[in-house]
């Protein structure tokens, strides 16, 4: 094994790979978007890139960005690691620690790991110069677009770094060539790096990925309810159709919020007649999602829908309430939910895990559920197995703080648990242990969360990929949504790295075109 060479890197401790080594030669001369898959060292390049510009300007500082304290730490561990740098050179700030204390961590610290809104508003505050920086780290790039933190810092740290460079790292930024150019143009990076598990010189160091898709049928019961709220929803389609207000023959969830921006617009300017297609577009927003927890979720989760809507005091949610088929549909929720009825997806989800802790009671297992009411009745569920140790790992927003985050990751680690359930939490960069087993409790139509779900498996073990889809739902369009998203993003990457400059030309390199069908 090849080991990285450089004094400011521990000998012997980091596996030097040849497409890092290519990689490098780019980002040590520009400011680079590099997305590479899951595990596949984009810390490493991080790390080296580091030492690099430390050794070249002697006496400056290296930042490094990642969206949350988990990740931040995480790095911060990283770097440690790996660098021959006194422990005393690192410093870790998030929005946890006090603003004079931060102050004092930006003018001791000669690495420093943080949260990129922390930084945003020190830089208002006066609190942190960018001067003597000559490395900025953007982790989780794809996160680039709107109002987030990093296009701002990005701004202010090449305005006035004396010796500027960047580094963006992301496994996947997005399946359009406007969106990847925005978070280019954002982060001010002018080349890309990209390595997919397809190209030869990655392919020796990636563990197989057995992807299995379970097909489930929605029962009969279930059945009634969906036909109740299709028919709600298909009367508000039609009356927006007929006011005008949609023309399209098929109508999305997309379609519907853009829409709702549309008449938001159009009220604020004065036009009335944009009430009353606000107020039907809201209620079709309602009822799609109650179709959505129905088809993919499962019926405690739809039954908690409707508590809240029953919650409501708006005229949208009054109008939703007094109309039949969805008064029905409540009536017909709440009586499956009292016969304890569950979604197929549970059944099958119970047999996949007892069948796996059967044959290899040791495996690490994580399943991802879009719900954090999904992922408690999963939870609740396989407490019951034998051999089943679940745990509920969820964001910040669900209820869980980063500390309490940091704290399961290292008993899961430390085997705890063997069974990891999270929401989108889970999916992002966390350093969580190598699976056995990753079950999605339904597909995602984001490439980028696609992507990141199956790095979860198969980083320096083997590993399945397990995903459960309803037969005739969205969860089939999601899974092909998905497929195209992430096969068209990376042949815009592959084309703006060749300086082809186009979407087509990138595509061509996997031998699909735009009209590619499933």
């Amino acid at each position: 094994m090849k080991y990285v060479t450089h004094p400011l890197i521990k000998k012997d401790r980091m596996e030097s790979r040849l497409y890092q080594e290519q990689i490098l030669g780019t980002i040590v001369k520009k400011d680079t978007l590099v997305c590479l898959p899951t595990a596949m060292g984009k810390t490493p390049l991080a790390i080296v890139l580091a030492a690099q510009r430390l050794e070249k300007f002697p006496g400056s500082r290296i930042l490094v960005m990642a969206p949350t304290k988990p990740l931040v730490n995480q790095h911060f561990k990283s770097f440690r690691d790996f660098m021959t740098l006194p422990e005393e050179d690192f410093g870790m700030v998030t929005g946890m620690v006090k603003p004079e204390k931060r102050q004092a961590i930006y003018q001791e610290k000669k690495l420093i790991f943080a949260t990129p809104q922390t930084i945003e508003k020190d830089l208002q505050k006066g609190r942190l110069y960018l001067k003597d920086f000559s490395l900025l780290v953007i982790d989780e790039a794809h996160h680039s677009i709107g109002r987030y933190a990093y296009p701002y810092v990005s701004k202010r740290y090449r305005e006035e770094a004396d010796n500027p460079r960047i580094l963006a790292l992301t496994a996947s930024p997005g399946g359009t060539r406007e969106k990847i150019e925005e978070i280019c143009k954002n982060m001010g990076t002018e080349e890309v790096e990209i390595r997919t598990e397809q190209d030869r010189d990655v392919i020796p160091y990636i563990k197989e990925k057995k992807i299995e898709w379970v097909e489930v049928e929605l029962p009969e019961s279930f059945e009634k309810v969906r036909i109740l709220l299709k028919k709600a929803y298909g009367n508000r389609i039609e009356a927006l159709k007929k006011w005008r207000f949609l023309y399209t023959r098929r109508v999305s969830k997309k379609d519907l919020l853009a829409l709702q921006a549309h008449l938001v617009k159009s009220i604020n300017q004065g036009y009335k007649k944009a009430f009353l297609g606000m107020s039907y577009t809201v209620q079709a927003i309602k009822l799609e999602h109650a179709l959505g927890l129905l088809e993919t979720q499962g019926i405690g989760i739809l039954e908690k829908y409707w508590n809240k809507l029953r919650g409501e005091t708006t005229n949208t949610a009054k109008r939703l309430l007094n109309d039949k088929s969805v008064s029905n549909a409540m009536f017909l929720t709440h009586n499956l939910l009292e016969a304890g009825s569950r979604h197929p997806k549970m059944s099958r989800l119970c047999t996949i895990v007892s069948a796996q802790l059967r044959e290899k009671p040791d495996s690490k297992i994580i399943i991802f559920a879009n719900y954090r009411e999904s992922v408690k009745e999963i939870v609740n569920v396989l407490s019951n197995l034998e051999g089943a140790e679940p745990v509920v790992f969820v964001g910040q927003r669900e209820g869980i703080t980063q500390k309490e985050q940091v704290r399961i990751i290292r008993d899961f680690r430390a085997g705890d648990y063997n069974i990891l359930t999270c929401t989108s939490i889970g999916e992002e960069g966390l350093d969580i242990p190598s699976m056995d087993l990753a079950i999605f409790y339904e597909p995602v139509p984001s490439e980028i969360r696609s992507i990141q779900r199956r790095g979860r498996v198969g980083r320096q073990i083997a590993g399945r990929i397990i995903v459960l889809v309803t037969k005739g739902t969205r969860d089939e369009a999601y899974r092909w949504s998905a497929y195209h998203k992430e096969r068209r993003m990376q042949g815009v990457l592959y084309g703006m790295k060749s300086g082809k400059g186009g979407n087509q030309a990138g595509l061509q390199t996997f031998g699909i075109s735009n009209r590619s069908k499933r």
